[in-house]
């Protein structure tokens, strides 16, 4: 986790000031718990989740307001500032600062989207099949959640369909265990025109 990070901080900015880091996979593959690890070995840079983005009106459809709310206050070198969803009231709070630091998180399904890859200094995907994902969603949200998982699962689907974030990512994150294993995503991997290596380093990456 530390060379992770290590590797993270020599990236150059890719929003203003800030190395955007992108943590994206399905619902249930473990996101929020590495990028709570990533943010740790990277003595406290903070963690934006995109569940705090997203409402019950909006699983997807938050872009615009992600773009305005914190994408273009970064590019300018000043704070960006949100209004975090609750997902038990229904409805955005009070807005919340978020400094334009050397290194921010964004964690959440659809990080990797079209419209941010831009903005990324790096992408990490969290390799863990969709299904084996939502079971584990499932089991940690419990019967109260079991109708909301079912609209889940179809948005999430319609989602990478249109706007699939894998093929992009700099690198893939597996939990492993002792901790995780980083390997090349498919954005470097080498192919037959593309002659690069990164040697044996299983965290070379970005």
């Amino acid at each position: 986790m530390h060379a992770l990070a290590s590797r993270l901080r020599r990236l150059p900015p890719s929003c203003g000031p800030v190395r955007l880091v992108g943590v994206d996979g399905h619902a249930g593959s473990g996101k929020s718990t590495f990028a709570g690890r990533l943010a740790d070995a990277l003595d406290g840079a903070p963690v934006l989740h995109l569940d705090d983005i997203a409402s019950h009106d909006e699983l997807f459809d938050w872009t615009g307001r992600l773009l305005r709310e914190v994408i273009t206050p970064f590019g300018r070198g000043e704070t960006a500032r949100y209004a975090p969803y609750d997902w038990h009231t229904r409805r955005f709070g009070p807005p919340r600062d978020l400094p334009p630091v050397p290194v921010v998180l964004l964690e959440g399904v659809g990080a990797g989207r079209r419209a941010l890859r831009p903005h990324l200094a790096c992408l990490l995907w969290m390799d863990l099949p969709r299904e084996e994902s939502w079971a584990r969603g499932r089991s940690r949200d419990g019967e109260e959640q079991r109708e909301f998982w079912e609209g889940w699962v179809l948005a999430e689907q319609r989602h990478f369909a249109e706007d699939p974030s894998r093929p992009f990512a700099d690198a893939l994150v597996r939990q492993c265990g002792q901790g995780y294993e980083t390997t090349d995503g498919p954005a470097v991997t080498p192919g037959p025109d593309h002659d690069i290596t990164h040697g044996d380093d299983p965290t070379a990456m970005c």
